[in-house]
Protein backbone atom coordinates (compact mmCIF):
# COMPACT_ATOMS: atom_id res chain seq x y z
CA UNK A 1 0.00 0.00 0.00
CA UNK A 2 1.31 3.88 -0.77
CA UNK A 3 -0.71 5.98 1.25
CA UNK A 4 -1.29 9.36 -1.28
CA UNK A 5 -2.66 12.35 -0.20
CA UNK A 6 -3.84 15.60 -2.61
CA UNK A 7 -3.30 18.75 -1.36
CA UNK A 8 -6.85 20.95 -2.20
CA UNK A 9 -5.31 24.91 -2.72
CA UNK A 10 -6.89 28.35 -3.26
CA UNK A 11 -4.14 30.14 -5.82
CA UNK A 12 -4.35 33.31 -6.15
CA UNK A 13 -2.22 36.85 -7.94
CA UNK A 14 0.17 36.87 -5.17
CA UNK A 15 3.11 33.96 -5.83
CA UNK A 16 4.62 34.42 -2.00
CA UNK A 17 0.96 33.91 -0.36
CA UNK A 18 0.29 30.60 -2.75
CA UNK A 19 4.15 29.43 -1.97
CA UNK A 20 3.49 29.50 2.16
CA UNK A 21 0.00 27.57 1.67
CA UNK A 22 1.33 24.87 -0.60
CA UNK A 23 3.83 24.12 1.69
CA UNK A 24 1.74 24.19 4.81
CA UNK A 25 -0.64 21.73 3.33
CA UNK A 26 2.60 19.66 2.18
CA UNK A 27 3.69 19.42 5.62
CA UNK A 28 0.67 18.52 6.99
CA UNK A 29 0.13 15.86 4.26
CA UNK A 30 3.44 14.23 5.48
CA UNK A 31 2.58 14.77 9.51
CA UNK A 32 -0.73 12.41 8.20
CA UNK A 33 1.69 9.74 6.99
CA UNK A 34 1.37 10.04 3.09
CA UNK A 35 4.11 8.69 0.83
CA UNK A 36 3.48 10.76 -1.64
CA UNK A 37 1.88 14.16 -2.41
CA UNK A 38 0.18 15.85 -5.46
CA UNK A 39 -0.72 19.81 -5.78
CA UNK A 40 -2.66 21.36 -7.78
CA UNK A 41 -2.09 22.79 -11.58
CA UNK A 42 -0.71 26.02 -11.40
CA UNK A 43 0.23 25.55 -7.82
CA UNK A 44 2.80 28.80 -7.75
CA UNK A 45 0.64 31.23 -9.80
CA UNK A 46 -3.19 31.79 -11.24
CA UNK A 47 -2.84 36.11 -12.13
CA UNK A 48 -5.70 38.25 -13.19
CA UNK A 49 -4.85 38.61 -16.42
CA UNK A 50 -2.06 38.14 -19.08
CA UNK A 51 -0.29 41.03 -18.20
CA UNK A 52 0.53 39.72 -14.47
CA UNK A 53 0.65 36.31 -15.37
CA UNK A 54 4.02 37.18 -17.24
CA UNK A 55 5.19 39.79 -14.58
CA UNK A 56 4.38 36.71 -11.93
CA UNK A 57 5.74 34.06 -13.78
CA UNK A 58 9.91 32.94 -13.85
CA UNK A 59 12.08 30.72 -15.28
CA UNK A 60 12.28 27.19 -14.08
CA UNK A 61 15.78 27.51 -13.22
CA UNK A 62 14.36 30.37 -10.83
CA UNK A 63 11.26 29.52 -9.92
CA UNK A 64 10.93 30.05 -5.63
CA UNK A 65 7.79 27.54 -6.11
CA UNK A 66 9.60 24.48 -7.61
CA UNK A 67 12.83 25.48 -5.31
CA UNK A 68 10.96 24.89 -2.47
CA UNK A 69 9.11 22.60 -2.75
CA UNK A 70 11.97 20.70 -3.86
CA UNK A 71 13.45 21.03 -0.33
CA UNK A 72 10.49 20.07 1.48
CA UNK A 73 10.22 17.37 -0.54
CA UNK A 74 13.88 15.93 0.83
CA UNK A 75 13.61 16.93 4.12
CA UNK A 76 10.53 15.48 4.60
CA UNK A 77 11.34 12.26 3.08
CA UNK A 78 8.08 12.22 0.48
CA UNK A 79 7.41 12.15 -3.00
CA UNK A 80 6.04 14.66 -4.57
CA UNK A 81 4.07 15.32 -7.68
CA UNK A 82 3.84 19.74 -8.26
CA UNK A 83 0.35 19.70 -10.85
CA UNK A 84 2.00 22.26 -12.58
CA UNK A 85 3.73 25.51 -12.44
CA UNK A 86 3.31 28.21 -14.63
CA UNK A 87 6.13 29.38 -15.89
CA UNK A 88 8.41 31.39 -18.86
CA UNK A 89 8.88 29.12 -22.03
CA UNK A 90 12.23 28.30 -23.13
CA UNK A 91 13.19 30.37 -26.36
CA UNK A 92 10.15 32.26 -26.29
CA UNK A 93 8.74 35.77 -24.65
CA UNK A 94 5.16 35.83 -25.49
CA UNK A 95 4.08 32.58 -24.12
CA UNK A 96 4.68 30.58 -21.06
CA UNK A 97 4.34 26.56 -20.20
CA UNK A 98 2.38 24.62 -17.77
CA UNK A 99 4.58 22.46 -16.52
CA UNK A 100 4.08 19.49 -14.07
CA UNK A 101 7.15 18.06 -12.15
CA UNK A 102 7.83 15.09 -10.35
CA UNK A 103 10.06 15.23 -7.34
CA UNK A 104 11.44 12.14 -5.60
CA UNK A 105 12.02 12.03 -1.83
CA UNK A 106 15.63 13.38 -2.22
CA UNK A 107 14.48 16.96 -4.12
CA UNK A 108 15.24 15.39 -7.27
CA UNK A 109 13.14 16.42 -10.68
CA UNK A 110 12.74 12.81 -12.10
CA UNK A 111 10.43 14.03 -14.74
CA UNK A 112 8.62 17.09 -16.33
CA UNK A 113 5.25 17.27 -18.24
CA UNK A 114 4.43 20.00 -20.01
CA UNK A 115 0.62 20.08 -20.78
CA UNK A 116 -0.38 19.16 -24.13
CA UNK A 117 -4.44 20.35 -24.74
CA UNK A 118 -4.74 23.80 -24.15
CA UNK A 119 -7.92 24.96 -22.62
CA UNK A 120 -10.39 26.32 -25.05
CA UNK A 121 -13.93 26.79 -23.61
CA UNK A 122 -16.69 29.97 -24.42
CA UNK A 123 -19.25 29.75 -21.37
CA UNK A 124 -20.96 32.97 -22.24
CA UNK A 125 -21.46 35.29 -18.73
CA UNK A 126 -19.73 32.75 -17.16
CA UNK A 127 -16.42 33.30 -18.98
CA UNK A 128 -14.44 32.32 -21.68
CA UNK A 129 -11.20 30.86 -21.66
CA UNK A 130 -8.41 30.66 -25.03
CA UNK A 131 -5.10 29.51 -22.86
CA UNK A 132 -3.24 28.73 -26.07
CA UNK A 133 -3.19 32.49 -26.36
CA UNK A 134 -0.60 32.97 -23.14
CA UNK A 135 0.56 29.07 -23.18
CA UNK A 136 2.66 26.55 -25.59
CA UNK A 137 1.29 23.33 -25.67
CA UNK A 138 3.81 20.04 -24.87
CA UNK A 139 4.48 17.80 -27.80
CA UNK A 140 4.92 14.59 -25.77
CA UNK A 141 3.27 12.67 -23.49
CA UNK A 142 4.98 11.02 -20.47
CA UNK A 143 5.20 8.01 -18.26
CA UNK A 144 7.49 8.82 -15.05
CA UNK A 145 8.71 6.15 -12.84
CA UNK A 146 7.71 7.15 -9.22
CA UNK A 147 9.15 4.25 -7.22
CA UNK A 148 5.97 2.77 -5.62
CA UNK A 149 3.55 3.06 -9.45
CA UNK A 150 4.18 4.25 -12.94
CA UNK A 151 2.33 7.37 -13.31
CA UNK A 152 0.66 9.09 -16.97
CA UNK A 153 1.32 12.20 -16.11
CA UNK A 154 -2.03 14.77 -17.89
CA UNK A 155 -3.20 18.50 -16.85
CA UNK A 156 -6.57 19.54 -16.52
CA UNK A 157 -7.77 19.99 -20.24
CA UNK A 158 -6.08 16.82 -21.17
CA UNK A 159 -8.71 14.77 -19.73
CA UNK A 160 -10.97 15.54 -22.64
CA UNK A 161 -9.26 13.58 -24.98
CA UNK A 162 -9.25 9.85 -24.28
CA UNK A 163 -6.87 8.72 -26.36
CA UNK A 164 -4.04 9.88 -24.38
CA UNK A 165 -4.96 8.53 -21.44
CA UNK A 166 -5.26 4.80 -23.33
CA UNK A 167 -1.27 5.64 -24.61
CA UNK A 168 -0.32 6.09 -21.04
CA UNK A 169 -2.14 2.91 -20.03
CA UNK A 170 -0.64 1.16 -22.91
CA UNK A 171 2.52 2.32 -22.03
CA UNK A 172 2.38 1.03 -18.88
CA UNK A 173 0.56 3.66 -16.52
CA UNK A 174 -0.94 2.56 -13.28
CA UNK A 175 -1.87 5.64 -11.92
CA UNK A 176 -3.14 8.89 -13.93
CA UNK A 177 -2.15 12.11 -13.03
CA UNK A 178 -4.98 14.80 -13.40
CA UNK A 179 -4.13 18.26 -11.54
CA UNK A 180 -6.45 20.79 -12.47
CA UNK A 181 -7.84 24.07 -11.99
CA UNK A 182 -11.12 22.89 -13.00
CA UNK A 183 -13.98 25.46 -13.94
CA UNK A 184 -17.39 25.55 -11.57
CA UNK A 185 -19.74 25.24 -14.51
CA UNK A 186 -17.87 22.46 -16.02
CA UNK A 187 -16.50 21.24 -13.39
CA UNK A 188 -20.40 20.56 -12.12
CA UNK A 189 -21.31 18.92 -15.21
CA UNK A 190 -18.29 17.02 -16.28
CA UNK A 191 -15.67 16.71 -13.51
CA UNK A 192 -16.21 13.85 -11.58
CA UNK A 193 -17.95 11.70 -14.81
CA UNK A 194 -14.67 12.45 -17.37
CA UNK A 195 -12.27 11.07 -14.05
CA UNK A 196 -14.36 8.13 -12.98
CA UNK A 197 -14.71 7.15 -17.07
CA UNK A 198 -10.39 7.49 -17.81
CA UNK A 199 -10.37 5.24 -14.46
CA UNK A 200 -12.36 2.55 -15.87
CA UNK A 201 -11.55 2.47 -19.56
CA UNK A 202 -7.87 2.01 -18.67
CA UNK A 203 -7.89 -0.15 -15.14
CA UNK A 204 -5.90 2.58 -13.68
CA UNK A 205 -6.30 4.84 -10.20
CA UNK A 206 -6.68 8.46 -11.18
CA UNK A 207 -5.58 11.17 -8.53
CA UNK A 208 -6.51 14.53 -9.41
CA UNK A 209 -5.29 17.50 -6.93
CA UNK A 210 -7.52 20.67 -7.61
CA UNK A 211 -7.63 24.43 -7.13
CA UNK A 212 -10.69 25.74 -5.36
CA UNK A 213 -12.61 28.94 -5.23
CA UNK A 214 -12.57 32.39 -6.22
CA UNK A 215 -8.90 33.25 -6.95
CA UNK A 216 -8.86 37.07 -7.11
CA UNK A 217 -9.89 39.92 -5.26
CA UNK A 218 -12.57 43.17 -5.63
CA UNK A 219 -9.46 44.71 -6.79
CA UNK A 220 -8.17 42.56 -9.49
CA UNK A 221 -9.90 41.88 -12.92
CA UNK A 222 -10.26 38.29 -13.39
CA UNK A 223 -13.37 36.62 -11.70
CA UNK A 224 -12.01 32.50 -12.43
CA UNK A 225 -13.31 30.89 -9.99
CA UNK A 226 -11.98 26.96 -9.68
CA UNK A 227 -14.90 23.92 -8.91
CA UNK A 228 -12.36 21.97 -6.29
CA UNK A 229 -13.44 18.54 -5.25
CA UNK A 230 -9.95 16.86 -5.52
CA UNK A 231 -10.63 12.89 -6.40
CA UNK A 232 -8.83 9.89 -5.94
CA UNK A 233 -10.63 7.22 -8.09
CA UNK A 234 -9.15 3.37 -7.75
CA UNK A 235 -9.35 1.26 -11.46
CA UNK A 236 -12.70 0.25 -10.84
CA UNK A 237 -14.10 3.84 -10.99
CA UNK A 238 -14.75 3.97 -7.30
CA UNK A 239 -14.38 7.48 -5.34
CA UNK A 240 -11.93 6.75 -2.74
CA UNK A 241 -11.57 10.64 -1.36
CA UNK A 242 -13.37 13.55 -2.64
CA UNK A 243 -12.13 17.01 -1.09
CA UNK A 244 -15.04 18.64 -1.78
CA UNK A 245 -14.76 22.36 -1.45
CA UNK A 246 -12.31 24.56 0.69
CA UNK A 247 -8.55 24.40 1.07
CA UNK A 248 -7.47 21.10 2.58
CA UNK A 249 -5.95 17.18 2.32
CA UNK A 250 -7.39 14.25 1.66
CA UNK A 251 -6.07 10.57 1.77
CA UNK A 252 -6.25 7.33 0.43
CA UNK A 253 -3.94 4.07 0.95
CA UNK A 254 -3.52 2.68 -3.03
CA UNK A 255 -3.65 -1.08 -3.29
CA UNK A 256 -1.58 -1.64 -6.97
CA UNK A 257 -2.64 -4.95 -7.10
CA UNK A 258 -6.21 -3.61 -7.69
CA UNK A 259 -4.85 -2.43 -11.55
CA UNK A 260 -4.18 -5.83 -12.77
CA UNK A 261 -7.36 -7.07 -10.97
CA UNK A 262 -9.91 -4.61 -12.97
CA UNK A 263 -7.77 -5.36 -16.40
CA UNK A 264 -8.22 -9.08 -16.35
CA UNK A 265 -12.24 -8.43 -14.99
CA UNK A 266 -12.78 -6.26 -18.27
CA UNK A 267 -9.65 -6.83 -20.83
CA UNK A 268 -10.89 -3.90 -23.06
CA UNK A 269 -6.76 -2.55 -22.59
CA UNK A 270 -6.06 -4.80 -25.08
CA UNK A 271 -8.38 -4.73 -27.43
CA UNK A 272 -7.24 -2.94 -30.51
CA UNK A 273 -10.09 -1.25 -32.93
CA UNK A 274 -10.36 -3.12 -36.24
CA UNK A 275 -13.31 -1.27 -37.74
CA UNK A 276 -13.27 2.12 -40.11
CA UNK A 277 -15.42 4.78 -41.20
Amino acid sequence: MTRVALVQTNATGDAGRNLDRVLALIGEAADGGADFVATPEVTNLIAPGRAALFAGINDEADDPCLAAIRAQAKERGVGVLIGSLALKAEGETERAVNRSFLIDSNGKITARYDKIHMFEADLGDEGRYREAASYRPGNGAVVADAGWAKLGLTICYDMRFPALYRGLAKAGAQVLTAPSAFTVPTGRAHWHVLLRARAIENGCFVIAPAQWGPHHGEDETSLRESYGHSLIIDPWGTVLADAGTGEGVVYADLDLSLVEKARKRVPSLGTECEWSI
